[in-house]
């Protein structure tokens, strides 16, 4: 991640965080940011929804495995933050209108 996002973080109120569900062996790499965005104090309000992206390749892994793995039960209850997980494929737009749906009922709760 970038040293220089967390300028952008002082009006963000919601949070899409992607994973590549095909790719186990990133996806210790991925725990890392995720763990550090949800440390970073100015976004301690801020929805979170987590993206389990490529699940349309026979090569993903299921989100049993990959809650497992990441041990997402404990971040979820150690986190400020409201989290929500989604699985989809942005490739073939699976999932993609609930990530819309999310995205416009955060808006709307924090206007």
């Amino acid at each position: 991640m970038s040293p220089i996002w967390s300028s952008y973080y002082g009006d963000c109120h919601s949070l899409l965080f992607m994973v590549d569900a095909s790719n186990p062996t990133q996806l210790s790499a991925s725990c890392v940011q995720l763990l550090g965005l949800l440390s970073a104090e100015q976004l301690a309000e801020a929805s979170v929804l987590i993206l389990f992206n490529k699940i349309d390749l026979p090569c993903y892994m299921t989100m049993e495995e990959i809650k497992s793995l990441i041990r997402l039960t404990d971040i979820i209850a150690c986190a400020k933050q409201n989290i929500t997980t989604a699985e989809i494929s942005a490739r073939k737009g699976t999932g993609v209108a609930g990530v819309l749906h999310w995205l416009q009922n955060q808006h709307r709760a924090s206007s």
